[in-house]
């Protein structure tokens, strides 16, 4: 037998300041921190126990601000992953960058290393969005370092955008998509602006986000039709750019669809390294220490000193996830699959589920994918939940 794919997510926790919408796990830190950082990072890279049995199709590195520290820190992580496990000669290897952290010198040194995409966190072109953000870029930064970027080589960059913010008018969001149109990137995120309980956007924006939940007129965020009408125009503008969704938030270019990211929606095994970083191997799923204290005490035993939750999947937990998570993407569950690694169709299994959202004409049969239909991704929490 060969080796095992495997997707490696390694987590940079550090950022310039924390975004007011933001509840990852991130926060600032000196420069003597992160150095310790890195070392007890590259420790536990080194240490993953049975390494030689993977072969690492994707590698992301997340945060955070990955592109904050030095790029030096990021290259030698690189080489102790490369050094450890065995990287496919095309492995996708992204690094998440925030503008206002880039310039050319880390853009090279990224290339040269083999890093192969970039994941760019614009948000808005608009900068007093961006401000309300707590963004410390301007649209003027990102397209300087954009172009930076296509200057060092790369020729598969990601943008992530942001709609149904504050103050945020479809006029507004409509001068963000032709921006960012114009500029061709191979891949794109736009995500809806969730209110998280502990961000400075909870308590500006709660009482507002459920006058939204109730349908009722709002104050500050958009409501949920003009939300509606921002995901429309925004399936349009990229439908024009040559660009498909593929994922409920994602899309791209033929070809250029996250390999990294849709590992996670076809339950590939993947490793995850750093503070708080999950993993999934075999029938194990994983949480590190969230403690940065806790993390630095040592990792050369993982299982022992870095992991704070660990957690043994069920045949029915595996299950739910299958359906949940290949549901998120736009070609849906493959049947086939699901009934050679269950041994049970999943028409069967879910056969009251599936007939309910079929006749709704919130699901549909493609061959041998069922598959959310355009109605169906409108109220796809409703759906995916009822396969728990």
């Amino acid at each position: 037998m060969g080796r095992r794919k495997l997707g490696i997510y390694v987590h940079i926790p550090f950022c310039v300041r924390k975004c007011a919408y933001c509840d990852f796990l991130s926060f600032p830190a000196s420069g003597r921190t992160q150095e310790a950082y890195f070392r007890a990072l590259r420790e536990e890279i080194a240490a993953f126990e049975s390494a030689d049995e993977y072969e690492a199709v994707s590698v992301y590195f997340g945060g955070g601000t990955p592109s904050l520290p030095s790029a030096g820190e990021i290259t030698d992580t690189l080489e102790v992953i490369c050094r450890s496990f065995s990287v496919a000669e095309d492995a996708e290897i992204t690094i998440e960058c925030n503008p206002g952290t880039l310039d050319r010198e880390k853009l090279y040194a990224y290339r040269k290393a083999g890093c192969s995409r970039l994941s760019l966190g614009l948000q808005s072109a608009d900068d007093t969005l961006l401000k309300t953000l707590g963004r410390i870029h301007t649209w003027e930064t990102f397209l300087r370092e954009y172009h930076e970027a296509r200057g060092a080589g790369f020729d598969n960059i990601s943008v992530d955008l942001m709609y149904g913010l504050p103050g945020q008018t479809l006029a507004v969001w409509e001068d963000t998509l032709e921006k960012v149109t114009a500029l061709a990137p191979e891949h794109l995120s736009a995500y809806s602006l969730i209110i998280e309980e502990g961000t400075p956007f909870w308590e500006r924006y709660h009482e507002d986000d459920e006058t939204k939940k109730r349908g009722d007129r709002t104050l500050f965020l958009p409501d949920e039709d003009e939300e509606d009408r921002m995901l429309e125009m925004l399936k349009s503008s990229l439908r024009d750019i040559g660009m498909h969704r593929y994922e409920i938030s994602n899309y791209a270019r033929p070809g250029r669809e996250s390999r990294h990211n849709t590992g996670y929606w076809l339950r590939r095994e993947y490793a995850g390294f750093g503070l708080g970083a999950s993993g999934q191997i075999g029938k194990i799923r994983y949480r590190n220490q969230s403690s940065l204290t806790e993390y630095l005490k040592g990792v050369s035993e993982p299982e022992k000193k870095c992991r704070e939750e660990v957690t043994v999947l069920t045949r029915e937990d595996e299950i739910a996830e299958t359906m949940i998570l290949g549901l998120r993407l736009t070609e849906g569950v493959d049947l086939q699959h699901f009934e050679e690694t269950f041994s049970v169709r999943a028409e069967d299994l879910f056969a009251k589920e599936i007939a309910m959202f079929r006749r709704e004409g919130l699901l549909e049969l493609a061959g041998h994918h069922l598959r959310l239909t355009d109605s169906g991704f409108d109220v796809s929490n409703l759906v995916m939940s009822s396969f728990l």
